[in-house]
């Protein structure tokens, strides 16, 4: 009979806490019991726990083990407090020096042979040891170059649990403990974005994607199929600059969370693009799942870029859902085992054909929809969600003369000019909580200090006059206009600045 304590790492959402993890071994009927809402897969750690001891020598009690997860009042997910379950039931049992691994932070997954097997979400969970002052943080070795992202914490990969325990009796003994040997995990160049350059002709569409990528505005691509949307929405990404190491830590713990981490010794740079299916589901998009909440689409685009090819084909109510997280920046999953908080400050892109069949649209116009088709397709993208979208852009089919004239400008040439927009943008909103000028409040550039002249904005108040504008577009167009100045190098925008901005948000052409 005894008692053992480490000390695990749970995740809610995006953040963790450290996890006290007891075990209890007395008389009595024999049982393994966990307490502390466990999630299924939390709930199933006895069976590993038993086989993973047994095949490395040593043996589970046949007595009543309860396990205590404290705080118990929150929710634990995943398989991967099996590695503290198992160091506390040794501990109990003698088979671990008591005080040797009762402040370290255990985390891993058993296989039934004794191996330590790598969990999702590890960096997160080391981060969140670091912040509560944790200094010693066991994994297993496949998440180990991820683990070691994080700084304040020393990271001790194991492979095995037999290995494990020797290392502890030696540590207690006051002997030397040499490191555990790591495979070398070769990774390759990393992909490079792909190119502007290959984009022919659409001179306009290319202007506003540097102008969305100057100021982080959403944007909208409307043209027949072929035109070449897809090309642009996917070179949007190479235009951004690359994330500060705040930025990256967190793309990258939210990459580790969904799976999605692809190189382990270098945190994620290059904003994200991410591209679901017209027939992901709410959950997909916004995050969510019968059992385990994992983050969803537009979380995985925090930082990027989430485009939504096809759009009139996504569910109804999964595109009106991304209303209000497009406006916070964050994304609240209810469930009844808690509220699940995720960041989404994603760059919006839609796309779509002028009608059901792609052809309602430009010289030779054959298209069969009828109205109410038309219409119905329209409707699926009108009102509040188009209203927050900085530019719509109409993407014709490229002319046989822009396929024989020179290619245009490349990416990193745009990029350099959105780095020097963005720069602008950062030194003028220094001292605020904003960085780009999509994510000023309309009340912040309607204040004194920012206010343009009536000759500047007589256009979109003549617009917001006529009601073909709406306050929030009014908005939305100074913002662009901002941009659009900060692109040309002015101090100020011009009225020719706020009629580019405007001209690119009338020019919506989904349906009749």
């Amino acid at each position: 009979m005894g008692l053992g304590r480490t000390r695990g790492v749970g995740l809610i959402g995006l953040e963790g806490l450290l996890v006290d993890v007891e075990v209890d071994v007395s008389q009595g009927l024999p049982a393994f019991t966990i307490g502390g809402r466990p999630d299924p897969s939390c709930a199933q750690a006895p069976d590993r726990v038993r086989a993973a001891a047994s095949n490395s020598g040593y043996a589970v009690p046949q007595r009543r083990v309860t396990v205590n997860l404290s705080p118990a009042s929150v929710p634990k997910i995943g398989s991967g407090f099996d590695l503290a379950i198992l160091v506390a039931v040794l501990i109990a049992e003698g088979d671990i020096p008591a005080g040797a691994a009762q402040d370290v932070v255990h985390i891993g997954e058993l296989g039934l042979d004794g191996s330590v097997r790598p969990v999702r979400g590890v960096l997160p969970m080391v981060l969140a040891a670091a912040r509560a002052g944790a200094r010693h943080v066991v994994v297993a070795v496949g998440n180990a170059s991820e683990a070691r992202l994080a700084t304040g914490v020393k990271v001790h990969p194991v492979a095995e649990v037999a290995e494990l325990v020797t290392r502890y009796r030696a540590l207690a003994a006051g002997l030397a403990v040499s490191a555990v040997e790591e495979a070398m995990v070769v990774e390759g160049p990393a992909a490079l974005p792909p190119d502007l350059a290959d984009v022919v002709g659409q001179a306009e569409a290319r202007l506003a994607l540097e102008i969305a990528a100057a100021g982080a505005h959403h944007m909208f691509l409307v043209g027949p199929p072929g035109a070449g949307k897809s090309m642009l929405a996917e070179r949007l990404p190479g235009l951004l600059p690359t994330l500060d190491t705040a930025q990256a830590l967190e793309v990258t713990a939210i990459a580790s969370l969904a799976g999605r981490v692809t190189r382990f010794d270098t945190l994620c740079r290059r904003p994200p693009f991410v591209a679901p299916h017209h027939g992901a589901s709410m959950a997909a998009i916004i995050g969510g799942g019968s059992g385990m909440v994992t983050p969803g689409a537009i979380t995985q685009a925090h930082r990027g870029v989430l485009f939504l090819d096809e759009a009139p084909e996504f569910r109804s109510h999964v595109l009106q859902a991304l209303r209000q997280p497009m406006e916070s920046g964050t994304v609240v999953v209810a469930r009844a085992a808690g509220r699940f908080r995720y960041p989404c400050r994603f760059q919006l892109v839609l796309a779509a054909n002028p009608c059901p069949c792609g052809f309602g649209f430009g010289k030779g116009d054959r298209c069969q929809c009828s109205i109410v088709r038309r219409r119905s397709y329209a409707a699926k993208l009108a009102g509040p969600l188009l209203d927050r979208v900085d530019l719509q852009v109409l993407v014709p089919v490229p002319s046989r003369a822009a396929l024989l004239g020179p290619p245009g400008e490349s990416s990193a040439v745009v990029a350099a000019r959105v780095r020097v927009a963005r720069s602008i943008a950062a030194e003028r909103w220094s001292g605020s909580e904003y960085a780009v000028n999509g994510e000023v409040p309309g009340a912040v550039l309607r204040s004194r200090r920012f206010r343009l002249g009536l000759s500047t904005t007589v256009d979109i108040d003549r617009s917001v006059d006529l009601g073909t504008l709406s306050l929030r577009g009014y908005d939305r167009c100074l913002r662009v206009a901002w941009t659009v100045a900060d692109l040309a190098g002015r101090t100020v925008p011009t009225r020719d600045d706020v009629g580019l901005a405007l001209s690119l948000r009338q020019q919506q052409a989904v349906a009749a």
